[in-house]
């Protein structure tokens, strides 16, 4: 079983690349589409939270505490869920079948950084 940082860094590498990659394609390949239904600043809302989150979670595989697996997970789920939920808005999925996905992830990217705020206060452990 590969240790957290490993996996954590692979989370980082994976949600960086395809947030480029997804910037990038919306920018150039879906812009004229997002922009006729109004999707364009939800995709460029979904692409800055996860490469925010992206860079958060390459800093957070630096961290050796046990809580980072915790912080990594809230982090992950949260992109996937608020990104994922953002992207497909933008591509014209109806909000009925999304509504309740955004404020999840939304509250899954918080609780990770309650994690970490919790983390930060509490003593080291030797």
């Amino acid at each position: 079983m590969r240790s957290s940082p490993s996996f954590l860094t692979l989370a980082a590498g994976l949600l960086g690349l395809s947030g480029v990659a997804l910037g990038a394609f919306g920018a150039h390949g879906l812009k004229n589409a997002l922009e006729a239904t109004g999707g364009l600043e939800n995709w460029k809302t979904a692409v800055f939270y996860q490469l925010v989150h992206a860079v958060a979670l390459l800093a957070l595989a630096a961290r050796t505490e046990v809580a980072t697996r915790a912080i990594g997970r809230w982090w992950v789920i949260g992109v996937v869920l608020f990104s994922g939920s953002l992207y497909a808005l933008a591509l014209g999925v109806p909000a009925k079948f999304i509504w309740p996905v955004t404020p999840l992830g939304g509250l899954a990217l918080l609780l990770g950084w309650a994690r970490l705020t919790w983390a930060a206060l509490r003593p080291v452990q030797s």
